[in-house]
């Protein structure tokens, strides 16, 4: 019989610890260990050949690289996200809100490959009629998808290597669980070692799994970080409170991260967007005070979204400081920058700013919009219509340069824009047919050139 030892695991990270401590000693939070009973042995030969096929020793050089084609899944922005398609052996997270769109997103793209690629769908949360429902409301072809309800991971395997599929889905990796392990399914013990013999099984059989995960009340994936390590590319879908959903790539072993696919949630499912700058840009015929269009740079391509701002007096002793889409404490830092640089004052004003469309912005050339968006908000005065801004601000009131500057001027002379505010470093070799480019190298230069 198998011994069993009584370990501590750490609930955030994964850590394991002989005895109980208060604190993590590896992510420093504190209360978060929990006593699990496993099966030493067991574990041990699971995690063997963890990334696949053990080999001796060998020198880089004599690796033989195999460039092993993508499987295209037939939705453009799913593939963008990936990097251009999936890759045979890989394994990918793809987590989100409840309602999001998870698994209308996933049967889509499985019924779409299986009439090319053998291809097995495993639900543990919904029976296999509604997955059938599903499926026919989106008018999708069923004859060659083949579905399986199950929790059991023994179980999983085996009809694995019976029907020896190439893609293949775990609806979710929290509800399955390997009978050896002394844990409820969804804890964090349970988790892991469920997805490494998920993992090391597909790596093996060069198979696709495809894993959905389930998010906490903050927005985070739900287990062990660990896991985030373990898969080799991560998808988070956003938005389920409007129409559109954002599929962003948070990690990528085989393509770029932080690249953005747009979707649009309809009767038929999700339809990708082919011209996401289109559905950020639906303005208004008059300009408004407070509003402007920056480019961002989101994975590999370029984006034109509307950025908000209100300024108002405030009733309270501490005004308010709102971002939606933007980063609370760059927003107070930016701020503090105007004040100093700019000699506006708003320290007595709310200020909220707002990024169209409800997409999220993590990248510093937002910086000249938000301040550009609150300077207009506070004079009321509108900006043009035909302008567009970029451009990262430092403490010191400098417009610092952004990456893929000349890329950004171009996408937005492709939309109609006229004329465009930008760092100076930023400014384009040769003249821009009907663009009309200001560089600018700080800020009072910038807030000169919108007056």
């Amino acid at each position: 019989m198998a011994k069993s030892k009584t370990v501590y695991v750490c609930g955030d990270c994964g850590s394991e610890f002989a005895k109980w401590q208060g604190q993590c000693n590896d992510c420093k939070a504190w209360n978060t260990l929990s006593s699990l009973s496993v099966d030493s042995t067991a574990t041990k030969s699971r995690r063997k050949g963890y990334a696949g096929q053990l080999e001796s020793t060998k020198s880089l050089s004599e690796v033989s690289i195999e460039d092993a084609p993508r499987l295209k899944t037939g939705i453009e922005e799913f593939d963008r996200v990936l990097g251009g398609g999936l890759v045979p052996g890989s394994a990918v997270l793809i987590s989100g809100n409840p309602g999001a769109g998870k698994s209308t997103l996933l049967i889509q793209i499985m019924c779409l490959l299986a009439s090319k690629q053998s291809a097995l769908y495993i639900t543990g949360e919904e029976s296999l009629a509604q997955i059938a429902m599903r499926a026919r409301r989106l008018n999708l072809p069923m004859d060659d998808l083949k579905v399986m309800s199950q929790t059991s991971v023994e179980d999983i395997l085996a009809v694995w290597d019976d029907l020896k599929p190439k893609l293949i889905v775990i609806d979710s990796i929290q509800v399955m669980h390997l009978d050896d392990v002394d844990s409820a399914p969804g804890g964090v013990t349970q988790v892991r070692e469920s997805a490494s013999a998920l993992i090391q099984h597909a790596k093996k059989t060069d198979t696709v799994l495809l894993l959905v995960g389930h998010v906490t009340k903050e927005g985070n994936l739900a287990g062990p970080r660990v896991l985030e390590h373990m898969i080799d590319c991560f998808v988070m879908l956003e938005g389920d409170d409007s129409r559109y959903r954002t599929l962003r790539s948070s990690k990528n072993r085989f393509g770029a991260v932080n690249e953005l696919g747009i979707f649009a949630m309809t009767e038929k499912g999700l339809i990708e967007v082919s011209n996401p700058s289109a559905i950020f840009l639906s303005r208004d015929e008059e300009p408004t005070p407070g509003s402007i269009v920056m480019v961002v740079w989101e994975g590999t391509r370029p984006l034109l979204v509307e950025a908000q701002a209100l300024v108002d007096g405030s009733a309270l002793g501490n005004p308010r400081r709102v971002a939606v889409g933007f980063e609370q404490n760059r927003l107070a830092m930016l701020l503090a920058v105007l004040h100093r640089h700019g000699g506006l004052q708003v320290g007595d004003q709310d200020v909220f700013v707002n990024a169209v469309g409800g997409i999220r912005v993590a990248e510093t050339s937002s910086d000249l919009a938000m301040l550009l968006a609150v300077v207009s908000s506070f004079r009321n005065k509108a900006l043009p219509l035909d302008m567009i801004c970029f451009g990262e601000v430092g403490l010191s009131g400098e417009i610092r340069p952004v990456p893929n500057g000349q890329e950004r001027i171009r996408e937005a002379a492709k939309h109609g824009f006229k004329r465009a505010v930008v760092p100076k470093q930023n400014l384009p070799k040769k003249p821009i047919p009907g663009m009309q480019v200001i560089g600018v190298s700080r800020l009072s230069e910038a807030l000169t050139a919108i007056e």
